[in-house]
C-alpha cells in the first residue's frame, strides 16, 4: 500500500489528489467499467479490472485499456481503492468471502455502487481495517464512453462514516458527479424511488408505445417524445402542481372510456391494470390539492377499482 487513506484525515491527502491512488475495479460490467474510466480520467491508476464475460473484457479493454485483467485476490492485493461494482444480490457475498480469505487491508478504501445497501454490507471489510463508502450514480449506464460526458450531469449517493463522508464526496466530485448524502436507513427508499421513477418510466413508455402502434401509428417516438419531455419538465418543476389530464379534471365519462377500450383483448392485457393503479394515484393527489372533490373522487375511485 503506497499511499493509505487516514479515515480520519475528512479528505483525500495530496498523493491522493495527484492521481497516484491504485484502484481496482470488480467488476467491468456497465457501471464498474464507466467509474473506473472516470477514475482514470481524474489521474488515478487502474492497477487491475476484474472481467469475466465477453461483453466485460471487451468493455474493459475499450474503456480501461492497457489495465490487467486479473482475478480478484489479486485486485484486492494490488488496489488502495477497490470498487465493487457488482450486482445487488451478491455483493453481501462478494465482501464477506473476501474478508474470509483475508483479502481486504488496513486503510484500503472499499467502495461499492449500489444503490439498494449503504455501508453496512461493507462491515466485514471495515472490520478488517478498510475505509468503507457507498457511492452510487443515480443514472441508467450503456457501458460506452458517452456515459463519462453524461456524468456530468449525474447526482450520486454518497453514504459513509461521519468522519470519511468528505472521502466519499470528494471522490464524487472527481468522477464528475455531484454528491447527494442518503442516510444508511434510508438507502432502501431512496433506491426504489429510483427504481420507479426510471423503470416504470420505460415500462410506462413501451406500453404507450405498443397501444399507438396497435392503432397504425408507425413511429409512436414522434407523438410521445415532445409531450413525456414536456410532462416530465414541468413534473421535475412544480411537482404534483403539474397534474393534468381527465383524472385531475374529474372527467369520469372519458376514464371509463378509457377503461373500457383498454379491455379489449386486442390490445396488451398489461396496460389497463397499469392505467388504472396509476389513475387511482392520480385521483387520490388531485383530491389532496383540491383539484377535485371529494365526490368526484370517491366516483373516480369506484371506476378504476370495478372489475371488467
Amino acid at each position: 500500500m503506497n499511499h493509505p487513506i487516514d479515515p480520519y484525515a475528512g479528505e483525500l491527502p495530496p498523493s491522493a489528489r495527484d492521481g497516484r491512488l491504485g484502484v481496482g475495479v470488480i467488476s467491468a460490467g456497465r457501471v464498474g467499467a464507466v467509474l473506473g474510466a472516470a477514475l482514470r480520467a481524474a489521474g488515478h491508476q487502474v492497477v487491475g479490472v476484474h472481467a469475466v464475460s465477453a461483453d466485460s473484457q471487451d468493455r474493459a479493454e475499450t474503456l480501461l485499456p492497457g489495465a490487467p485483467v486479473l482475478d480478484v485476490p489479486e485486485i484486492l492485493r494490488r488496489a488502495e481503492l477497490i470498487l465493487l461494482a457488482v450486482p445487488d444480490d451478491v455483493l453481501p457475498e462478494v465482501v464477506r468471502g473476501a474478508a474470509e480469505a483475508g483479502h481486504f487491508q488496513p486503510g484500503q478504501l472499499v467502495i461499492h455502487t449500489s444503490g439498494r445497501f449503504g455501508t453496512g454490507v461493507l462491515a466485514p471489510a471495515e472490520a478488517a481495517g478498510a475505509v468503507t463508502l457507498a457511492i452510487h450514480p443515480a443514472m441508467t449506464f450503456t457501458g460506452m464512453s458517452l456515459d463519462l460526458q453524461r456524468l456530468s450531469a449525474c447526482a450520486f449517493a454518497v453514504t459513509a462514516g461521519e468522519d470519511v463522508l468528505p472521502v466519499a464526496q470528494a471522490l464524487t466530485v472527481e468522477m464528475g458527479g455531484e454528491p447527494v448524502v442518503v442516510a444508511e436507513q434510508h438507502r432502501p427508499a431512496y433506491h426504489a424511488a429510483l427504481a420507479h421513477a426510471s423503470n416504470h418510466l420505460n415500462i410506462l413508455t413501451a406500453q404507450s408505445a405498443q397501444l399507438l402502434e396497435g392503432i397504425g401509428v408507425e413511429d409512436p417516438s414522434r407523438v410521445l417524445g415532445p409531450l413525456m419531455q414536456a410532462s416530465l419538465d414541468n413534473a421535475l418543476a412544480s411537482g404534483a402542481g403539474a397534474l393534468t389530464g381527465p383524472v385531475a379534471r374529474g372527467d369520469a365519462g372519458t376514464v371509463a372510456e378509457h377503461l373500457q377500450v383498454l379491455a379489449d383483448p386486442g390490445h396488451p392485457q398489461d396496460v389497463r391494470g397499469a392505467y388504472q393503479a396509476m389513475a387511482l394515484s392520480a385521483a387520490q393527489r388531485a383530491v389532496e390539492r383540491g383539484l377535485i372533490s371529494e365526490r368526484t373522487a370517491a366516483e373516480l375511485m369506484d371506476l378504476l377499482t370495478e372489475e371488467h
